[in-house]
């Protein structure tokens, strides 16, 4: 086992420029721990706001470590360790504080109740992209909004990993995904993506569109990354007794309540599932038939090596890409 990893660190809040390559020492696994040779690293959003300081905890500075997605192969299992094995293809799904533990490295510790095993059929790229996303839509859709057959959905961001995840999981169960973005040059691919229906909210007005697909009614769901002032806005798009979910905050700016009661709000957070083992199963359960049948696929935008971690940062906060950036590791 290595006596030190080379792992990405920052000592100061700021912009993709703080994150540093540096190499620390790793011990050997603890009790109900396993050590994870990376392979490959799913960046999200959240995690640039974390390095900027604008995330709901703080980095502990300096030496902050940074991320909590990744894939690998186990290299050691710590005592009392029982499910998992040396060898094993695994993803990791760390909701620990990124500070301590954050997965930005070629080998980092980790729970084993962090890791679930990758499917055979599954490269580590893959493998680092598909549970953060594919978990965060589907706790939102399914198991709160009870998302079913002919249900439509309107999906902001609509170009993330989670928005592109969330447009998936509506067409694998029948409903009907209505894609929001910004930039209309992402459209097409949003349409090739599975949208059956794309408002650009620079071009549309939002509202008479929404109107237009929904035949009048608003969607059953709206699934909202943004939030920000927008959001009395976006909730006139759901429709009377159906369900606003907002799980990010990409526009930091106070939200105002919407009023277009009767309107169920709810603020989503992927512990949601990933905290009750019961949820848990189910939601794995789900991700994995839909990825053995095609339905359920991750959408890789490109990929950085890890001493490439400046300018990953820099396209993930770019708005240009559509699906996950991951970052691989050379060893």
């Amino acid at each position: 086992m290595p006596t030190h990893a080379r792992a990405v660190l920052f000592h100061e809040l700021g912009g993709p420029d703080v994150l540093k390559l540096e190499e620390v020492p790793i011990a050997a696994p603890g009790a109900g721990e396993v050590q994870v040779r990376v392979h490959a690293i799913g960046l999200n959003r959240a995690e640039a706001l974390f390095r900027s300081g604008g995330y709901y905890y703080q980095p502990t500075l300096p030496g902050s470590r940074l991320g909590f997605e990744a894939a690998g192969t186990i290299e050691a299992v710590g005592r009392g360790v029982e499910s998992f094995a040396p060898g094993d293809a695994v993803s990791i799904l760390s909701d620990q504080e990124m500070s301590r533990h954050g997965v930005y490295a070629d080998h980092v510790n980790v729970p084993a109740h962090a890791l679930v095993r990758r499917l055979a059929m599954m490269d580590a790229v893959a493998g680092a992209a598909v549970w953060t996303a594919y978990l965060t839509a589907y706790g939102a859709l399914v198991e709160v909004g009870r998302l079913r057959s002919g249900d439509r959905v309107l999906i902001t961001a609509a170009s993330s990993s989670v928005g592109l995840a969330a447009i998936q999981i509506a067409n694998h169960l029948g409903a009907v995904p209505i894609a929001v973005t910004r930039n209309p040059t992402k459209s097409k691919r949003l349409r090739m993506a599975g949208a059956a229906h794309v408002i650009t909210t620079e071009e549309d007005d939002f509202l008479s569109q929404v109107h237009a697909v929904t035949d009048g009614q608003g969607a059953a769901i709206v699934f909202d990354a943004v939030a920000g002032p927008a959001l009395a806005q976006t909730a006139t798009a759901v429709a009377a007794g159906g369900s606003l979910i907002v799980y990010g905050w990409l526009d930091a700016r106070p939200a105002p309540l919407p009023l277009n009661w009767p309107l169920n709000i709810h603020g989503f957070a992927v512990d949601f599932v990933t905290g009750v083992p019961a949820r848990m199963a189910r939601a794995q359960a789900f991700v994995e038939a839909g990825l053995r049948a095609g339905t359920l696929t991750p959408v890789i935008d490109s990929t950085f090596d890890l001493t490439d971690i400046v300018q990953a940062h820099r396209h993930l906060e770019s708005n240009q890409q559509v699906g996950k950036t991951v970052v691989t590791v050379q060893h």
